[in-house]
């Protein structure tokens, strides 16, 4: 030893930084080969072995900092398989490595999700898988870094997850959400892989297929524990909140469940997977989270990874494996001869090559043998101490597993019992119905009274057993709390004994960490490391001693839990003795039941003396039903003086009203009449039920004074001769309809009451109202079916003319024009050719729906005799049909002004506008008789809408093109003084204001133009000069007793807007 101590202190420490460096030089080469081998552009999944050395490497220097330093050189953005490898690997680095990892991961989260979102940007499989991979990543850094109870593999305890989420429910809720959230990014990963291997038709035994599965083995891992803590904080927090604000929480339960048992059964029939993992079965529902019970049959899906021996098959380029913790010497046989050479070198050769030091030296090699023999024993005793007390946990996890288990029986126990004292007491409420029922009775006969009296000291004697049974449930429910409480602090027992067996393993861990820096420091200080040794020894027989008392307390606790298990007998014995007494009671009162059934039936033979009674209300009844139709009639009678009143009321004369809507009156005034009718008949049959008449009598004096009062307005819009016989039949529709009230009033002249004089006068109004319809065209019945084809085919060949039109335009302006000015009117021409063909389309549609409406409608009838029965429909179609030829026209002839540059944008873009209205008349002239499902009408809706779209585009080419044209001089006044701009800015403002008075008074102006227009359209055709060269309005249809829809006037020959009558409404 004194020679040893003789030697420079600078020769032994240049030798040990000689050792460390060559060691810490082979560590790097080995780390730089496993990551090059693991990470690389081939379509292979990584090779087990080099993860596991990378992973080794974690664990050696604490970090993931060597790691992280190679990985930083990878080109990942050049090849999207080894950016998939390198999100694999530090996946695994992640779950596998030292818990230090994880903050060295975290420090380059930027890398890992620029990463991904440059492969998310990128149209490749494996750059789609790289985006989800990197997310996945990224959102489990995020995770572990909040909660750093929680370890990266995701291994911890159902009581440190209660620590984690705590007592305040925000925190639960919120830890909630972020496990959805995690295992969302896992689901979405293995969804998208399994999907592109169906795609691809790979399977699993092939390369490509085994590259983009092997990751799915850490996120079934995964999956596993993050499906266990979502169901455990689900129910802690149905413990907490109500169901309805939990629904969403439950809904995206439900869809992970679904989706996390597909992936798993896929996955399951995979060969890939069969000898890799044992994949865990989901139950077939997922857990009821609205009954607590149900938590009882949860049941921790647990992963299991066989243990293969593989073989490493040592190839040319690989390095040999390294144990984790190396404590052999470090010493190398090559490195033996340099460290001689420069021992010599520093103290010259030894006597004959051998001294007193090597002797030494061997000496305290044979010492550090005989240390390292006994540091393994110690490991292993150690190791040895740590098994027996995870056995001892273990065995004790299930205890409490069982005691969970029974006291959820209890509770269901318990729930039964509880449902079975609320069917008690419905049926006491039942029975408490009875005994009222029966009171009734007694009160009405006084034979009744002594079992009233009787029954009802039953009821006491019943009242007060269920007062005791409740008292015996309230006591059962005592006694399972105090069980509960029991069970409580076996857990917080059981919580204390894991802290101090997690307290112990760290103090061990401690040791060990401790000895291995010692072993290191052996060549330095030999005799520090024996003291080491000895003190290592010392605190593993304190540890054997805290063991013991471990041991001890275990004994304790298992006699608690005996104690506890004959407690849940006794309650167990006490609810069975409960049941049969809620039994009991249950007997006693179905024969109570019984009994007062009998008596009651006894009580309903005195229900037959109301029998005569029925006959009086009967009679009663009858005279209230007259009265109710008396108080109707003079209600009805007051509606009508009210209209004929204010046929002189000088007020109505300026109230003015259409004969169509007056023939809609009077036609829903004969319906009425045939409905008052029914009701009468209907009365003299049953005078028992007068509703249908007085619904019927409301509904005609309504609607015979409406027929009154606008046959009166309609009237003073009438020539004189038809005005007098107006007003005259709408007095007389008003004696009539007085009369008949009248007759109903009384019962003497109920029977010979009739309305068919009411129905005469009604009739005549009809008729007036029909002759002061406008008349039609002049045109022959006849000759309407032959016009309809002509202006179908006129407006055809207008379309086509339009057409050819165009094209020639379209070639004129090539010839005479270029550059942009050709441009634009290319676009325009050819946006107006579309425009043409699609009108032609709706046309030819157009065509189609009606020959069908005609073969539909006509019956027996001819094609002409049923145009001539729809006249007026008739010359709808005729009127749309010659508005959309001169469109079509017009369209042509500013096209060809514009192109020619002698026309304005504006009237193109007028032409378009008046197109779309013209076919919007012939869609809804078209309409009005087509059937709803007819696929014809869907075909004409469609072209329309073709048609509204090219005509948008005609305005958008106009407008662009427009644009194109006109020169927009650049606004220089750069070299106006302030005086010179403030001119200039006045007469802008000046130009302004006469502008915007030019817009308003052309406004104006419009307006009085379509009003004009209306006004004129509106009137009747025989007022209308002949030479206007407007069209009067067509012949109307049958008439109905529903208002029918405004008609479609005919299309004037020049451009405007599709012409409909003012409502039917007086003023």
């Amino acid at each position: 030893m004194n020679s040893i101590r003789q030697v420079p202190s600078r020769v032994k420490t240049k030798r040990t930084e000689t050792n460390l460096g060559a060691e810490r030089e082979h560590f790097d080469k080995q780390q730089l080969s496993s990551i090059s081998k693991a990470i690389n552009s081939n379509e292979a999944p990584v090779k087990e072995k080099h993860a596991r050395r990378i992973i080794l490497g974690t664990h050696r220097e604490k970090g993931a900092f060597t790691f992280w330093s190679y990985a930083l050189g990878l080109p990942l953005s050049s090849n999207s398989i080894l950016s998939w490898k390198f999100c694999h690997v530090v996946h695994k680095v992640l779950r596998d490595g030292h818990h230090n990892s994880l903050q060295d991961c975290m420090r380059h989260h930027s890398n890992i999700v620029e990463t991904g979102q440059l492969w998310g940007n990128l149209h490749d499989r494996y750059g789609q898988l790289v985006a989800l991979y990197a997310k996945l990543l990224c959102t489990k850094m995020e995770f572990h870094v909040k909660h750093s109870e929680i370890r990266a593999n995701l291994e911890v305890t159902d009581e440190v997850l209660e620590r984690v989420a705590g007592t305040d429910i925000n925190n639960v809720f919120q830890l909630t959400v972020e496990v959805f959230d995690y295992l969302d990014t896992e689901l979405r990963l293995a969804e998208t892989v399994i999907r592109q291997l169906n795609t691809s038709i790979a399977i699993s035994t092939l390369t490509s297929g085994q590259c983009r599965l092997s990751p799915l083995i850490q996120v079934i891992q995964d999956c596993s524990h993050l499906y266990h803590f979502t169901v455990k904080l689900l129910f802690k927090l149905h413990a907490c909140l109500p169901a309805d604000t939990l629904q969403g929480h439950r809904d995206r339960f439900h869809d992970q469940f679904h989706s996390l048992k597909t992936f798993f059964n896929k996955a399951r029939d995979m060969m890939y997977f069969k000898r890799l993992i044992q994949i865990p079965k989901l139950p077939e529902s997922p857990p009821n989270f609205l009954h607590a019970a149900s938590l009882a049959k949860h049941a921790r899906p647990v992963v299991v990874i066989p243990d293969e021996d593989e073989p490493e098959q040592v190839d040319d380029d690989d390095d040999d494996p390294e144990p984790l913790i190396n404590v052999s010497d470090v010493t190398m046989p090559s490195m033996a001869v340099p460290q001689f050479d420069i021992f010599d070198q520093t103290f010259g050769p030894a006597n004959g090559g051998f001294d007193d030091r090597d002797i030494q030296i061997e000496n305290l090699k044979q010492d550090l043998e005989l240390l390292r023999t006994d540091l393994e024993r110690v490991k292993g005793e150690a190791q040895r101490y740590i098994t027996q007390l995870k056995s001892q946990i273990n065995s004790l996890e299930a205890e409490l597993e069982e005691q969970r288990v029974q006291k959820q029986r209890a509770l269901v126990e318990n729930e039964q019992l509880r449902m079975e004292l609320e069917a008690t007491r419905r049926r006491n409420a039942e029975h408490e119905s009875v005994q009222a029922t029966f009171g009734e009775a007694e009160t009405r006969a006084q034979a009744t009274e002594q079992r009233y009296n009787k029954l009802k000291e039953k009821h006491t004697e019943l009242v007060s057993s269920h007062a005791e049974l409740l008292r015996k449930s309230a006591d059962t429910v005592k006694m399972l709390s105090a069980t509960q409480q029991t069970q409580e602090e076996v857990e917080r027992t059981k919580q204390q004994l894991a802290f101090e067996v997690d307290r112990i393993k760290q103090d061990a861990d401690m040791k060990l960490e401790e000895q291995k820096f010692e072993m290191e420091k052996l060549k330095r200080e030999f005799d520090e490391k024996k003291a080491e040794v000895e003190r290592v020894k010392g605190t593993l027989q304190s540890n054997e001693k805290v063991g013991e008392q471990q041991t001890r307390s275990m004994s304790a606790l298992q006699a608690e839990k005996e104690r506890l298990m004959h407690s849940v007998s006794e309650k167990e014995a006490a609810l069975s003795a409960l049941r049969h007494a809620a039994q009991l009671q249950q007997s006693s009162l179905q024969q109570e039941r019984e009994r007062s059934t009998r008596e009651l039936g006894e009580l309903q033979g005195r229900l037959q003396e109301k029998s005569s009674r029925e006959e009086q209300l009967q009679q009663k009844l009858l005279e209230e039903q007259f009265s109710l139709l008396q108080g109707t009639v003079s209600e009805a009678e007051s509606i009508i003086q009210d209209a004929v009143a204010k046929l002189d009321d000088p007020l109505h004369i300026r109230c003015t009203s259409s004969p169509d809507y007056l023939v809609s009156r009077a036609e829903a005034t004969l319906g009425s009449i045939d409905k008052v009718k029914r009701g009468h008949s209907d009365y003299l049959t049953n005078m028992g039920d007068v509703g249908g008449l007085l619904r019927a009598l409301t509904q005609f004096s309504h609607l015979a004074a409406d027929t009154i009062i606008n046959g009166s307005a309609t009237a003073h819009m009438a020539p004189t001769d038809h005005a007098d016989r107006l007003t005259e039949n709408c007095r007389g529709c008003a004696t009539q309809s007085l009369q008949f009230l009248k007759d109903l009033k009384s019962k003497a002249s109920l029977q010979r009451a009739d309305p068919a004089s009411i129905r005469i006068v009604v009739q005549k109004i009809l008729r007036l109202g029909k002759e002061l319809r406008p008349k039609g065209v002049d045109v022959r019945q006849d000759e309407l079916g032959d016009l309809v084809d002509k202006e179908m085919a006129a407006t055809s060949a207008a379309i086509e003319e339009a057409v050819r039109r165009i094209d020639e335009m379209m070639n004129q302006a090539r010839k005479d024009t270029s550059g942009v000015k050709l441009e634009v009117n290319e676009r325009i021409l050819y946006s107006c050719t579309d425009l043409m063909k699609a009108i032609h389309l709706l046309v030819l549609t157009s065509t189609d729906l009606q020959k069908e409406i005609v073969e539909g409608g006509r019956g027996a009838a001819t094609i002409k005799e049923f145009y001539a029965r729809n006249s007026r429909w008739t010359e709808g179609l005729i009127s749309a049909s010659k508005a959309v030829g001169w469109g079509a026209t017009q369209m042509v002839e500013s096209a060809d002004k514009v192109v020619l540059h002698t026309g304005k944008y504006e009237e193109l873009i007028v032409c378009s506008h008046e197109i779309a209205a013209s076919t919007a008349q012939l869609v809804a002239s078209s309409k009005v008789k087509a059937d709803r499902n007819s696929t014809k009408l869907t075909a004409l809706q469609q072209a329309s809408r073709r048609v509204n779209e090219m005509a948008a585009n005609v305005v958008a080419s106009t407008k662009t093109g427009q644009e194109n044209l006109e020169d927009k001089d650049t606004m220089d006044f750069s070299g106006m003084s302030l005086i010179k701009l403030k001119m200039e800015e006045m007469e802008s403002q000046v130009k302004v204001l006469e502008l915007e008075n030019q817009l308003g008074n052309e406004r104006l102006r419009l307006g009085e133009l379509r009003k004009k227009h209306y006004d004129i359209a509106g009137v009747p055709a025989a007022d209308l000069s002949e030479g206007n060269g407007l069209a009067p309005s067509a012949a109307s249809e049958p008439s109905s007793p529903k208002p029918s829809k405004p008609s479609i006037m005919r299309k004037p020959a020049l451009a405007q807007k599709p012409n409909l009558p003012p409502k039917n409404m007086f003023r």
